[in-house]
C-alpha cells in the first residue's frame, strides 16, 4: 500500500466520538448504528437500514449506488444483478464518498477499521508499507490472539460502544484506489456489525476534525442527536457533498453580520427537504437540480432516496437558473426582492452590462414607482423573457425507503411513480400527502400516481 500508516491515534479517535455522539454515547442510540451493509433479498441493490438513525450514511450510499446504476437500462433489470456486482457498486459508492471529503490539493485517506477485522498489521508492516492485499493476508496470523481478546472482552462484559470504540485503529494512504482495492478484500468487515459506523468514522478522519468544525455552524452540537439517533444536516451534507456545512442553500450567506455555510456547487445527487414548504430551510438550486437524476429526500426524521431514468429531469445551470440564483444570492430574507442600489452588483456577477449610465436606466424602468426595491419577477422578465423549459410534462419516478417497516409487507424495493406536470400553477400542500408536498418543492405543477396505489413513506 502507498507511503501507509497504521496506527491506534487514540486522541483522533476520541475527538470524532464527541463530535458524533457528544459527551456520552448513549447505548440504545448507539446500538441502533451498530449495523452492517445487507441488501434486500426482494431488491438486490437496495440496502436494507434495520433502525431509525443510520439512514444519514445508509441513504446517501443508496443514492451514490444508484448513481452507477442509472446508465445500466430499464431498472426491472437491476433485479438480476448478481451479489458480486452489487458489493462492488457498494465498494465504489463508499469510494466515492470518502475521496469527496478528502483534501483536494493534498489527498490523503484514513480508513478506520476494527483490529478484528483482519486489516490488523503490526509495527514491522506499518514501517515496510505493502499492498492492501498482502496486509491482509499478513494479519491473517493475528487471528488467534484476536480470538483471545474476544473472550476477554466477553468475560468483562463492558458496554458495547466502548467494546467498538476500544478496537479502532486508522491505516492512511495517499492512494484513493489502496481504500477500494481495502473494501473490496475486507466487504465482509463493511457486512459485518458496524459496517455503516467504519464508513462514518472514515469520512471524518478522511475530512479532518478541524476541517468539519470549520464548516459546521456549531460544532458543539453532536452530530448525531442523542435522544432520536438522527443525523444532523451537517452529517447528511458531508456524507452528500464532501461538506460538513449545516444549510442547503447555494453559497454562504451573511446574516446580520454572521456567515452561515451553504452549499458552494451543483453537486452529484440532489436534497429535497419536506420542511422547506414551511419556510423552515431553504434548499437552492445546487441540491434541487444535481447532475444526476437522484434526490435524498428529508422529512422530520428520515431519509429516503427519490430518482429516475430520465436524463432531461437534470441538465447543466440554464443562464435564467443561474440569474435567479445570483438574484436570490443579494436577497437573503428570501422575498424575492433585492434593494434597489443592488442592482449593479447583481449586474456584473452575472456578466452582463453594469455600467453606472445603464443601470440608472434598468433601475428606474425595474423600480418605475420609485419604492427602492426590484422584484425578481421583474428582472427575470426584463433580462430573461423567455427560456424554454427542457424539463417532460410526464415522466416516471422511482422511490426507495430502506426501512423495512416502512414498505408494504416489510419488503425494500424500488416504488415506480408515473409523474405529470399540470398546466395550473397553482400548488396545493396537504399535510395528509407529505410525498406529494416534499416533490413539489422541485415541481410545483407535479402530479404522481404510484404503483403501490398509496403513496410511499417518507419515514
Amino acid at each position: 500500500m502507498a507511503e501507509n500508516v497504521i496506527t491506534s491515534n487514540d486522541e483522533l479517535l476520541k475527538n470524532i466520538k464527541t463530535l458524533l455522539w457528544g459527551s456520552t454515547v448513549k447505548e440504545d442510540v448507539f446500538k441502533r448504528w451498530a449495523q452492517g451493509f445487507s441488501f434486500s433479498v426482494d431488491e438486490p441493490t437496495a440496502l436494507v437500514q434495520r433502525e431509525g438513525g443510520p439512514c444519514a450514511v445508509i441513504a446517501p450510499v443508496q443514492a451514490f449506488i444508484l448513481k452507477q446504476l442509472l446508465p445500466e437500462g430499464d431498472v426491472v433489470t437491476w433485479k438480476a444483478i448478481e451479489v458480486d456486482k452489487c458489493d462492488q457498486l457498494l465498494v465504489k459508492a463508499m469510494v466515492e464518498i470518502i475521496s469527496q471529503a478528502a483534501d483536494t490539493q493534498d489527498p490523503k485517506y484514513s480508513v478506520v477499521y476494527t483490529n478484528h477485522s483482519n486489516v490488523c498489521a503490526s509495527s514491522k508492516e506499518a514501517s515496510d508499507p505493502k499492498s492492501a492485499e498482502s496486509m491482509v493476508n499478513s494479519a491473517e496470523d493475528t487471528s488467534e490472539s484476536s480470538q483471545t481478546s474476544k473472550t476477554q472482552v466477553t468475560e468483562q462484559t463492558p458496554l458495547e460502544s466502548e467494546v467498538f470504540h476500544s478496537q479502532l485503529r486508522i491505516l492512511t494512504t495517499n492512494s484513493i484506489d489502496d481504500v477500494e482495492n481495502l473494501f473490496t478484500e475486507q466487504i465482509g468487515m463493511l457486512k459485518d456489525q458496524y459496517g455503516v459506523l467504519l464508513l462514518l468514522y472514515t469520512v471524518i478522519c478522511t475530512k479532518g476534525i478541524s476541517g468539519i468544525c470549520s464548516e459546521m455552524s456549531d460544532p458543539t452540537e453532536p452530530m448525531i442527536d442523542s435522544t432520536y439517533g438522527y443525523g444532523s444536516q451537517s452529517l447528511i451534507n458531508l456524507m452528500l457533498t464532501g461538506r460538513a456545512v449545516s444549510h442547503v442553500w447555494d453559497h454562504d450567506q451573511d446574516i446580520g453580520g454572521l456567515k452561515l455555510r451553504g452549499i458552494d456547487k451543483q453537486n452529484t445527487v440532489g436534497f429535497l427537504a419536506l420542511l422547506e414548504h414551511l419556510r423552515y430551510c431553504e434548499v437552492g438550486t445546487f441540491l434541487k437540480s444535481p447532475s444526476h437524476s437522484i434526490w435524498v429526500l428529508g422529512s422530520e426524521t428520515h431519509l429516503t432516496v427519490l430518482f429516475s431514468t430520465e436524463k432531461r429531469l437534470v441538465s447543466p445551470e440554464t443562464p435564467a437558473e443561474q440569474a435567479r440564483r445570483i438574484f436570490k444570492r443579494f436577497d437573503p430574507e428570501g422575498n424575492n426582492f433585492i434593494s434597489a442600489n443592488l442592482l449593479q452588483d447583481v449586474l456584473a456577477e452575472l456578466g452582463l452590462v453594469a455600467d453606472a449610465e445603464y443601470v440608472d436606466i434598468m433601475r428606474k424602468k425595474l423600480d418605475n414607482e420609485n419604492l427602492g426595491i426590484i422584484l425578481l419577477a421583474s428582472f427575470m422578465d426584463e433580462f430573461f423573457p423567455e427560456e424554454r423549459c427542457m424539463c417532460p410534462d410526464t415522466f416516471v419516478l422511482y422511490h426507495y425507503n430502506g426501512l423495512q417497516r416502512s414498505n408494504p409487507e416489510n419488503r425494500v424495493k424500488y416504488h415506480k411513480g408515473q409523474a405529470v406536470l399540470l398546466e395550473c400553477t397553482v400548488k396545493c400542500i396537504m399535510d395528509s400527502n407529505p410525498m406529494l408536498t416534499v416533490l413539489q418543492t422541485k415541481w410545483p405543477r407535479i402530479e404522481i400516481q404510484w404503483d403501490i396505489e398509496r403513496n410511499p413513506s417518507l419515514n
